[in-house]
């Protein structure tokens, strides 16, 4: 899943030692198309909470992408990186109205689970009434930055 667009507010807060390190799971979530992200103030899932995708093997909250990890390189480049989030499995009842996805840092409380980027309107509506619906991160990683 290339072009995704890291959150203002994640930037700043990683860098801000008052906000403390993120804490949580790192989720992948589905939003419709009634969802339009603000870079620069959404912060926490409770921002994009009400736009979630419903039906059956879609898990309130989303799937969770493991292993997340925050590396460089000995050019300085930094690379945030986790496994891709299992596949949403087909089902008849499923969802069909997915336009984003959205990753952040689950804590339990949505006040309080921070968002770190969302992707590109997939051009159409999307599901997995048809088939498996599955979002693989791009090879380079969720964010890079260079020095």
């Amino acid at each position: 899943m290339a072009n995704l667009n890291i959150y203002d507010t994640f930037r700043k807060n990683r860098l801000d030692p008052s906000q403390g390190a993120v804490a949580g799971t790192l989720r992948v979530a589905l939003v419709t198309a009634t969802y339009t992200p603000n870079q620069n103030t959404h912060e926490f899932w409770s921002d994009v909470s009400a736009n979630e995708v419903s039906g059956t093997n879609y898990t309130a909250g989303g799937n969770a992408a493991a292993n997340a990890t925050v590396t460089m390189d000995a050019a300085g480049l930094v690379k945030f990186d986790a496994d891709d989030p299992a596949a949403w499995l087909q089902s008849a009842t499923g969802f069909s109205n997915a336009r984003r996805a959205i990753i952040y840092y689950d804590t339990g409380i949505a006040t309080t689970s921070r968002l770190v980027a969302y992707s590109n309107d997939f051009g159409a509506d999307k599901g997995n009434t048809g088939g498996d619906f599955s979002i693989a991160f791009d090879a380079n990683g969720i964010y890079d930055q260079a020095r």
